[in-house]
């Protein structure tokens, strides 16, 4: 049986573009990882007991692969993904208010073809965006270890590598750090709400649109529609 799957994938493979190739390899590897037995061990039992108001669905629970179009040549660079955000619907920042703001800016960007997600097969679709994350699993508590950010990091440079990137919006100040220290850009640059850096690579600076951020104002819709239209004009001018 795993010859016959693997034969049948390779057979697959070979109907896809350069691209796509590369992305289904990685994203292959980044659900099969095993390397942080804590947050393989939530992931699981958040999956196991769930959120009441989702006691009938079946969770994903396993690590989120990276998201967006094939020929992107804008990245976007989150933290993790929510417990009961992607961990559930296997789809990086589907599933929780996080993605709404996101997704509804990158809309009226003109980078996506619908403002609204609920689930991995809702239709939604980027146009030269890709979205990955600094930890491709949720994180008890939202926060990961550093051990776990370096387990994690091979993806990461591979998701920058494996293509040519335009530009890169790292969504607060952990993504920021981290896309600045595998690019080897040291020291890391200041981090804020707008904060730029204009090398090889433009990369570009946003408050996370979490919670704690967009409920307390220190995020806005229009502040993150202003980070929006930045960075295409900034990949354009690339």
């Amino acid at each position: 049986m795993v010859k016959r799957t693997e034969r049948t994938r390779a057979v697959l493979f070979s109907f896809l573009s350069p691209q796509l190739l590369a992305l289904e390899k990685l994203n292959l590897k980044i659900v099969s990882c095993e390397r942080c037995p804590r947050l393989r061990m939530w992931c699981e039992e958040v999956a196991k007991v769930k959120r009441a108001a989702f006691a009938n669905e079946t969770y994903w629970g396993k690590p989120i692969p990276n998201f967006g179009d094939p020929n992107a040549d804008i990245l976007i660079v989150g933290l993790a993904p929510a417990a009961h955000g992607a961990n559930r619907t296997g789809r990086m920042f589907t599933g929780d208010r996080s993605g709404q703001w996101l997704y509804r800016a990158l809309y009226q960007a003109g980078l996506a073809n619908q403002p609204t997600y609920e689930y991995a097969d809702d239709g939604l679709r980027l146009h030269r965006v890709m979205i990955t994350a600094v930890n491709h699993c949720a994180p008890p508590d939202n926060k990961t270890t550093p051990d776990e950010i370096e387990n994690c990091s091979e993806y990461l440079i591979r998701t920058f590598t494996e293509r040519e990137w335009r530009a890169i919006l790292c969504l607060g100040g952990i993504a920021w750090g981290q896309t600045h220290r595998v690019l080897g850009i040291r020291p890391v640059p200041k981090f804020g709400n707008g904060a730029e850096t204009l090398g090889e690579i433009p990369i570009l600076g946003s408050y996370h649109p979490s919670q704690q951020n967009t409920f307390t104002g220190r995020l806005t819709e229009s502040m993150l529609a202003k980070t929006m239209t930045r960075l295409v004009q900034l990949a354009d001018r690339h």
